[in-house]
């Protein structure tokens, strides 16, 4: 062979690989550009001086963030949380493009460092710090990745939603008070319209005003001048910045306070200790809430707060509230308190993002068989735990709050729906398998539900339920007595799950939960006392039982055991359902039910009502002009019944602060 052929043969392979480079660079840009996985080697302001050598260190950048791997390791072993915290940190900005970084400190920080704490609000720490490294810098580096987002909804809904962890309640307590100051109290039911379409609009319409705010401050002002003044008002009188936008004279930390104090004096207000608590406000707060009272300005705080919560949400939580409302609308009247509702955003916009990624040659590198499953487990939750009663003014005094989630069944149409969907772009197939877990899931939720509606006296729909599940053509064929097991009278199969099943949480929340408000609806609104009577026999008794053989206390939480899904005194539980129930109602309906209802549950409700239907302008009336004293009359022993709920609640906090003391 020549070697002028040779030299003809190199020069032809160096133009079809430059031909080639070109088309290869072309489709990897586009790859880069699609999966947004462009990477910079800037050193940003602020960094931790070990990016800036790391990123000096060039090509032996990889020796050096092992050296910090190894680092990190004995600052875990030495306990030295704080400090790995930061060299974690540093690690994360060296290797910002492998999801598996992000995932491992997060859940170092969610899970390993947080139990090795000893007080509930050192635990909190660690795990709101392990859910702010996912969804605040490792998803916005990485927007399309699903593993991210799989392992953040995964935080959500197991260690704080679940009960595994002794500080849950706590978790999830701290989760409702964030959101209730990020967005204000949620709507209320709507006594005309009880249906899930109803709820679904309420839910939405309640996000909409924030998804419609501008922006940008200036264009806020340009819809509605008065927000200049407001903003210039906040500064002058209440001390602290409140413009976001071009002058950026306010940042986060200070949105964050403000809308904590707007919370908490809308709060205060609707509050039947409000006059003590006015007492007890700082000078800030007064000047605040005569700017909240100022009529003039009503319109500039409306359209203030919803540009003030879209940037919160968008800029500081990573969330968009478009994609909030397409939720709501899709799934359920979410509510954004409720720890599972996030579990759902993340789940389900890593599902969404990553099949924007997804081929048919890298279709195994994606887990959407498990992450579809936080979506369906989010959703499960939603039903067993979507009502959320929370006193958010009482939990930020420290006075003891309520927290009690009960099921809301506006979930149960969603998971049936839901199944539907992932089962196109699954390998679930129950025709074909003996066994699948899908199906076993979709069977035992159903059977909740069932036995949900059965207990609520919706007979009607219980027995829809049931007689669906039991010709489901995607029924597990591996239980040969299923067929018999189906075949049962309603009443008969209802008796054999319960017998099996009260130990669990979400059994036991659900059975209380939907015998109280089956006590409340159909029994004392209804006029049927038996069905009251029997309901609240039964509420009782399934209580007492999951108390007595669940209710542990531990170490890091002496107030609220782990297992505390409702509050262990059973009067007081029911008393609190039913003044929330009473929320619900219109005057009429509120007036009927409280006439019916015993003097327990009235000295409950007898507060809420007198805030609810007193007539704003004369007190001794209602909003009806009856008298207020005939239509709520107040029961005997209301002040031994406030000083009870009181000390109840102290008591709580007393336990609290000592065990802080002793650590």
């Amino acid at each position: 062979m020549s070697s002028k052929f040779v030299r003809i043969m190199c020069v032809l392979v160096i133009v079809v690989c430059s031909v080639a480079s070109v088309g290869l660079s072309t489709l990897l840009a586009s790859a880069a550009s699609r999966a947004k996985l462009a990477y910079t080697d800037r050193v940003e302001e602020g960094q931790p001086p070990e990016v800036a050598l790391g990123i000096a260190l060039g090509a032996f950048r990889g020796i050096f963030v092992n050296f910090l791997w190894m680092r990190a390791n004995d600052l875990k072993q030495a306990a030295k949380y704080y400090e790995l915290n930061q060299l974690a940190e540093a690690i994360t900005r060296l290797q910002p493009r492998f999801p598996r970084v992000w995932v491992f400190h997060a859940w170092n920080l969610a899970y390993n460092i947080s139990v090795g704490t000893n007080t509930r609000t050192e635990r909190w720490y660690w795990v709101n710090a392990g859910i702010a490294l996912l969804r605040d810098r490792a998803i916005p580096a990485n927007p399309n990745d699903l593993l991210l987002h799989k392992e953040l909804a995964w935080i959500f809904l197991h260690k704080i939603q679940g009960v595994t962890d002794d500080s849950n309640r706590y978790y999830k307590m701290k989760v409702a008070e964030e959101w209730h100051s990020l967005l204000g109290a949620p709507p209320v039911g709507d006594p005309k319209d009880r249906s899930r379409s109803g709820a679904i609009a309420r839910a939405a319409a309640f996000l909409a005003p924030i998804e419609a705010a501008p922006t940008q401050l200036s264009d806020v002002i340009a819809q509605t001048p008065s927000v200049r003044t407001l903003v210039d008002r906040i500064k002058k009188e209440v001390g602290e910045p409140a413009a976001i936008g071009e002058d950026r004279e306010a940042g986060p930390d200070q949105i964050r306070i403000l809308l904590r104090r707007h919370a908490m004096i809308v709060a205060m207000q609707k509050s039947s200790a409000s006059k003590r608590a006015a007492q007890s406000m700082g000078e800030r707060t007064r000047s605040l809430m005569s700017l909240m009272d100022d009529p003039a300005l009503k319109d500039a705080w409306d359209a203030y707060l919803a540009f003030a919560r879209r940037y919160m949400i968008e800029r500081v939580y990573h969330m968009s509230v478009s994609d909030m409302v397409r939720f709501v609308q899709k799934y359920g009247p979410i509510d954004w308190r409720n720890p599972a509702a996030h579990a759902l955003y993340w789940s389900a916009t890593g599902v969404e993002r990553g099949l924007l990624r997804v081929t048919d040659r890298n279709r195994r590198d994606y887990d959407f068989t498990n992450t579809d499953r936080l979506v369906i487990q989010s959703v499960q939750e939603l039903y067993r735990s979507g009502r959320l009663f929370f006193d958010y003014f009482a939990f930020n005094l420290n006075l003891g709050s309520t927290y009690i989630a009960i099921p809301d069944p506006s979930f149960a149409q969603t998971y049936a729906d839901l199944m539907e969907e992932i089962d196109k772009r699954s390998t679930f197939d129950g025709k074909e398998r003996a066994y699948s877990m899908y199906a076993a899931g979709y069977e035992n939720f159903f059977i909740d539900v069932i036995m949900y509606f059965y207990r609520m006296g919706m007979r009607d729909v219980a027995e829809r339920y049931y007689r669906s599940l039991a010709v489901w053509d995607r029924v597990n064929t591996n239980d040969p007595n299923r067929a018999e097991k189906y075949a049962k009278e309603l009443d008969e199969w209802v008796i054999g799950q319960i017998a099996d099943r009260q130990r669990s949480p979400n059994v036991a929340v659900q059975e209380v939960a939907a015998a109280l408000i089956g006590a409340y609806a159909y029994g004392l609104l209804g006029g049927e006392m038996q069905v009251f009577d029997a309901n609240m026999k039964y509420a009782a008794q399934a209580h007492a039982y999951f108390m007595t053989h669940q209710r542990r206390l531990s170490a890091s939480d002496p107030v609220n055991a782990r297992m505390d899904v409702m509050e262990p005194d059973f009067r007081i539980h029911a008393g609190i359902v039913f003044a929330q129930f009473m929320t619900n109602l219109t005057l009429d309906q509120a007036a009927a039910a409280y006439q019916a209802a015993p003097d327990d549950l009235k000295r409950y409700s007898y507060d809420i009502a007198s805030e609810a239907f007193r007539d704003p302008e004369n007190k001794d009336l209602a909003v009806n002009g009856e008298k207020f004293d005939l239509v709520f009359g107040e029961p005997a022993g209301m002040a031994e019944h406030r000083r009870m709920l009181e000390n109840y609640f102290k008591a709580k906090q007393e336990r609290l602060n000592l065990q802080v003391e002793q650590k």
